[in-house]
């Protein structure tokens, strides 16, 4: 599919400067400015942020109030039940809470609903499950900000509900009306908790309204264990909380970035005994551990109990301390993926045909009998990437069409089903992912409602692919000295992409197919050379040789090969220069 590309620039004036002042690169300078980072202050803070960036626990609004009541739970012996969430920012939240809590001497016991029985987050069965243990106390984590029966529920027993959450509470309009008539003031609509943790409580512009779920956790732990603590009490659970935000697709700028930065170092480390056997069992030992791997690799296989089966396990593999243990619930993680990539494949492909058969409009919406619920998002995910436009794909049992929608950047998916409210259910989500209940005969209804809502709303040319250059520079610009200036970004991801750089009218030499349909090659400009290969590229091979020369995108990488370290470009799209 034709991208639009979309080059960055900047008044070469204030390059020059920032580039002077920061004592960094203009090629860097350029990057920097993209993530909107445009002082030499800031660009300092950027490269220096380190676990003393964290900002102080207590700067979340209600925070002293439940490190306050989780102290008297502990030091009454009072029970306490962590309840979390079944995907891996949800697992992760709550191992780092509950190993917190063990360690400073509390009773207490965790609970993760499963998808098919539970659903998702706090509902009346953890409280009477709680009940029936004894509980005094429930603490949920990346969970219970619009859970209202089940903390009532929980305060007629007499059970008290600490809320930590990072998701989007629901809001009310005041009847506030400012300049132009629009109303100007809104409040949250709240369970009536003991008390509510929450960022998004003070408004998006808060810097901590990114954490995740396992952000939050940490955030309590380190306000549970004082100011006293010493600072590996917290730093071991950074691989953990690590795990939890790249699993979120949490933007990685910020107190996110630290916490990235820091856990994966500790995660390195392999003290965690859980996840060094999950690592080993992998081949993962002597890996670099970045974001990206751990998305393929570590995640998928935590987020596979909860899609499949009960991710009660994952909390047991982070916190437990047998490695025989350890081990035992590592393999069987990665059976229940294997279970997962036969299953996910099986329904890919039976949407694919689907949507090749019946067609489709502004938005992809297909549904069968029977499919598996816990691999309707990623299925979902795959449509987008495949045919570039928002999808929706629903599994059908007794009557009830349950679905998972996916979207594409221009697109508020939530939004748009909004505007099916006639023949929804239920639904929520965010604005790229959401799920969603309906009746099936209401299936062709609301195949046509949304589709009419995007037709009006949203324009074709918003639905083509872009690829944005953070800068055009020459292909002698790209060396080891600039490889070691990018690798100061890192850690790459959500927020703080991998930098995409461009290069115009380069001759491409000795292009040919490689492996599964990869493209090796040279790339040259004025007598300069160097290696480049742009991976499942392979159809450009023909288009190659139709022009003499050709702007590149690309990513610079250092490729070793035979103990022989050297720059190589990894091509992400070619165009016919002008």
């Amino acid at each position: 599919m034709q991208k639009k590309w979309i080059i960055n620039r900047t008044n070469r004036d204030f390059v020059d400067y920032l580039s002077k002042a920061a004592g960094i690169s203009p090629i860097v300078t350029q990057i920097m400015i993209n993530r909107n980072i445009k002082t030499p202050d800031k660009v300092k803070d950027f490269f220096t942020a380190s676990l003393s960036s964290l900002s102080d626990p207590y700067e979340l609004p209600g925070m002293d109030r439940a490190v306050e009541r989780i102290r008297s739970a502990i030091s009454s012996g009072q029970r306490m039940l962590v309840h979390g969430d079944y995907d891996a920012d949800g697992t992760t939240a709550t191992a780092i809470l509950v190993e917190t809590l063990l360690r400073l001497g509390g009773c207490v016991e965790y609970f993760i609903p499963t998808r098919f029985k539970h659903g998702y987050g706090f509902h009346g069965a953890a409280v009477e499950i709680a009940r029936g243990k004894g509980v005094g106390l429930i603490i949920s984590v990346d969970c219970g900000i619009s859970s209202f029966e089940a903390v009532d529920l929980a305060n007629s027993y007499g059970i008290d509900v600490i809320i930590t959450d990072h998701h989007e509470p629901l809001w009310k309009d005041n009847g506030a009306v400012g300049e132009g008539g629009e109303s100007c003031t809104h409040s949250a609509v709240l369970p009536n908790a003991f008390c509510i943790v929450n960022p998004k409580l003070t408004g998006v512009d808060n810097p901590l309204s990114i954490l995740t779920g396992a952000g939050m956790s940490l955030k309590l732990s380190i306000a549970l264990m004082g100011r006293e603590a010493d600072a590996d009490d917290f730093t071991r659970l950074l691989d953990i909380a690590a795990i939890g935000t790249i699993a979120d697709v949490a933007p990685l700028v910020g107190e996110n970035r630290v916490i990235v930065k820091e856990g994966l170092r500790v995660l390195a480390d392999k003290k965690r005994v859980g996840l060094r056997e999950l690592l080993a069992l992998n081949g993962l030992s002597e890996r670099a551990l970045e974001p990206e791997l751990m998305s393929y690799s570590v995640i998928p296989r935590i987020n596979a109990a909860g899609r499949m089966a009960d991710a009660t396990s994952v909390v047991r593999l982070l916190v437990t301390e047998s490695v025989e243990e350890a081990r035992s619930i590592a393999n069987y993680l990665n059976d229940v993926n294997l279970e997962r990539q036969r299953v996910e494949e099986y329904v890919l492909d039976m949407s694919l045909l689907q949507v090749k058969r019946k067609g489709f409009d502004k938005v992809i919406v297909i549904a069968d009998e029977g499919w598996h619920e816990g691999v309707l998002g990623i299925v979902a995910s795959k449509i987008v990437d495949r045919y570039g436009l928002p999808s929706v794909v629903f599994s059908i049992k007794n009557g009830m069409a349950r679905g998972s929608a996916r979207s594409v950047p221009e697109l508020d998916i939530c939004d748009a089903i909004s505007h099916c409210s006639e023949c929804i259910i239920q639904f929520g989500g965010h604005r790229q992912a959401a799920g969603l209940t309906l009746k099936q005969e209401d299936i062709a209804r609301f195949e046509t409602l949304i589709n009419d809502y995007v037709r009006k709303t949203v324009a074709d040319t918003d639905f083509t692919p872009t690829i944005t250059i953070d800068a055009d520079v020459s292909l002698k610009d790209v060396n080891s000295r600039l490889l070691i200036e990018l690798a100061r970004l890192t850690p790459y991801g959500y927020g703080n992409p991998e930098p995409i750089l461009g290069a115009k009218g380069v001759m491409t030499l000795n292009p040919r197919i490689v492996g599964k349909n990869h493209l090796k090659l040279r790339l040259g400009y004025n007598g300069y050379i160097i290696d480049a290969i742009g991976y499942d590229l392979g159809s450009y091979l023909q288009e190659l040789s139709m022009h003499e020369r050709f702007d590149v995108a690309f990513t610079p990488t250092i490729n070793s090969y035979n103990g022989i370290k050297s720059v190589q470009l990894n091509v992400k799209a070619f165009r016919p220069s002008d």
